[in-house]
């Protein structure tokens, strides 16, 4: 019986290891059909952490954005709910369409925009701002169809595409140091070194510590277990808050397809949807071109893969928002501590909208992260996405000078758009008064012309 049950044994291992590779194969090949993975590139474990670090220096919005709309009189519970499905089905179409690593939700900045500026300054009803979200998003898909929104990014000039990388890499690093209390206000120098030796501060300190000796020595999803570990020590801090683990998402029906039909055709209405449309347009490209860049996606000639169908991912997303009831979608910068994580598919994306999915139902725990712990990534990522800024030929004034511009404006204007219209500017202008005409594109001219119109209008 010993000697026929090992016979059987040595049939059988052949025939495992074949249906085992076999399998192997076709989920393979599925993962490349739907995300475009591949597998000489990356691996399915690196894109799984690099979608949940994704999701978890993005996770914070799922907090600040329901308090900012919330200003204008929309209902907060129902913006909770809101905002985790469209940034999941925006996320989603992003991985199966466009198949990049990015996730998206509704914008910091723009949100504010649509909170405190047309709402509460200007008076306008939350209802008109949804409704001028919706016109910028129907106006967006039409430029992307028509390739407008493309053509826009081929005309910037290479060095300003590898300024953007590091601009927003200060950028995000900036924001981090924020968002733990690290950089605080000072009404005498805007801004000053907060109390690091306590509290949030302290913490983040702590993390950016731990989180830094984790990639120097080279571990697997490092940003992933600084945010975890940071978390964790957050706890006896009293930093960490968690209460409870399971919740009941509330209901969106208070602003679901809220619009003010009335005011479409109004003057007022022109010029909201237009500074929509303009920041987002530009936040949007920088994001893209940043992250492209730093993850090495970027062809030699400047090219992004799939960038039509990321541009109307971004647009089908802020349609499907306003008619949700939130404020515009795009693609989110902190995308970039994925793509440092590894990610370099739509996979990534997949795992990040599946965790914002669950978030849904586990709404204290995933909202537990405080910005302490994911404030040490935002930096370490800054640090990574700086490597582009090494392309730009610092002999040579007429490219440099535009690309510190751009670098320089992200972070002290607080505005991935303002700094690449500046930086744009800068480079059109500089060489067009030294006659260095033949660097100079007709697309390079109107948009800076469209960009001198933004600042007059």
């Amino acid at each position: 019986m010993g000697i026929s049950a090992a016979c059987r044994r040595m049939r059988i291992a052949p025939l495992y290891f074949i249906y085992n590779r076999t399998i192997n194969f076709i989920v393979i090949i599925m993962l490349e059909k739907l995300f475009g993975f591949d597998r000489n590139v990356t691996r399915v474990r690196t894109e799984i952490l690099a979608g949940i670090t994704t999701f978890l220096t993005m996770a914070y919005i799922l907090a600040v954005h329901p308090n900012i709309l919330s200003a204008s009189g929309m209902d907060k519970g129902a913006l909770f709910t809101t905002t985790v499905i469209a940034s999941a089905f925006a996320t989603l179409l992003m991985a199966f369409y466009a198949k990049l690593p990015f996730g998206l939700a509704p914008g910091m900045g723009l949100n504010a925009f649509f909170a405190y500026t047309v709402c509460l300054t200007m008076g306008y009803t939350w209802q008109f701002a949804l409704t001028a979200v919706l016109i910028e998003g129907l106006i967006f898909i039409l430029l992307t169809v028509t390739n407008l929104r493309e053509k826009i990014v081929d005309a910037l000039p290479v060095t300003l595409k590898n300024a953007i990388g590091a601009g927003i890499g200060l950028f995000i690093a900036f924001i981090g140091l924020q968002n733990a209390g690290v950089i605080v206000n000072n009404d005498a120098t805007l801004i000053s070194l907060g109390k690091i030796t306590s509290g949030s501060a302290l913490l983040a300190l702590i993390g950016l510590l731990i989180t830094s000796v984790l990639l120097v020595r080279k571990v697997r999803g490092a940003l992933l277990f600084g945010i975890l570990i940071t978390t964790l020590i957050g706890i006896p801090m009293g930093i960490t808050h968690l209460d409870g683990v399971l919740s009941t998402p509330p209901s969106i029906e208070p602003i679901f397809w809220q619009f003010q039909w009335e005011s479409i055709f109004t003057k007022e209405m022109v010029v909201v949807v237009f500074t929509f449309l303009f920041v987002d347009m530009f936040d949007t490209i920088g994001t893209l071109v940043g992250v492209t860049t730093k993850a090495g996606m970027m062809t030699e000639d400047g090219k992004i893969p799939h960038l039509k169908q990321a541009f109307l991912v971004d647009a089908v997303g802020t349609t499907a928002g306003a008619m949700l009831g939130t404020s515009t979608i795009t693609t989110f910068v902190e995308s970039a501590s994925g793509v440092g994580e590894g990610g370099r598919s739509g996979l990534t994306a997949f795992v990040t909208a599946v965790c914002f999915l669950l978030s849904l139902f586990l709404a204290p725990f995933f909202l537990a992260v405080p910005g302490a712990a994911t404030a040490p990534v935002l930096v370490l990522v800054g640090l990574m996405m700086m490597s582009s800024i090494k392309k730009v030929d610092f002999n040579d004034y007429s490219e440099a000078i535009p690309a510190f511009v751009c670098v320089l404006f992200m972070p002290l204007a607080y505005s991935i758009s303002d700094g690449i219209v500046l930086g744009m500017l800068s480079y059109v202008l500089i060489n067009m008064i030294c006659g260095k005409f033949h660097k100079l594109s007709v697309g390079m001219y109107l948009l800076a012309i469209l960009f001198v119109l933004k600042f007059l209008i």
